[in-house]
This record gives C-alpha cells, sequence and structure tokens, in this order.
C-alpha cells in the first residue's frame, strides 16, 4: 500500500495471521482497531514506511503496555530501508509482529 492510504488488513496464508498496514490514522483509533483483529488471530503483523513508522510504534506500545498489558508480547521487529525505483531515494520501513499470549 501507499504511504498516503490508511491502514488496511490483508490475510496471509496462516489462519492466525493478519497483516495490518498503519498510517496516518489517529493512532489510538488505529490500536482499537487492531485490538478487535487481534482478539481473534493469535498473531498480528503491523506495517508502516516514512512518516508513518512512529504510528506503527505507538500502536504497539498501546497494545501491549495499555491495552493487553500482560497478554501480548511484541515477537519481532523489523527495521529495513527500500529505494524508489531509479529516483535515489530511501524509504524507510518497519515490520512489528505482536503476539497474543
Amino acid at each position: 500500500m501507499e504511504e498516503n492510504e490508511p491502514y488496511g488488513q490483508e490475510q496471509t496464508n496462516k489462519s492466525e495471521d493478519a497483516i495490518i498496514t498503519i498510517g496516518n490514522d489517529p493512532v489510538m483509533q488505529s490500536a482499537i482497531d487492531v485490538l478487535s483483529i487481534l482478539g481473534s488471530k493469535n498473531q498480528v503483523i503491523l506495517k508502516a514506511n516514512g512518516n508513518s513508522i512512529p504510528n506503527a510504534v505507538g500502536v504497539a506500545n498501546i497494545i501491549t503496555e495499555k491495552m493487553l498489558k500482560g497478554n501480548s508480547k511484541v515477537q519481532k521487529i523489523t527495521l529495513d530501508t527500500v529505494s524508489a525505483a531509479g529516483i535515489g531515494r530511501m524509504t524507510s520501513t518497519i515490520k512489528i509482529i505482536l503476539n497474543k499470549i
């Protein structure tokens, strides 16, 4: 998804996973949406790029430290940088894997 698109849900091959792309929507609204998905799934993968990375980190913190404290954890955080084709611009990306305990 593009950076300016709102977050969305994309199913993965595993039935217990969901991929959520975090955009520039309000962090608390995104956290509540992720919480509802995490209620029915065992694992949620948050993805963001560019200016949306702080929002994804905020959502992960709200879920693991406030809403599901003791019942969820961050399994893995992956930071990467991708370059736009031929332009030479670099864009940072993040992938945060949240697990329900």
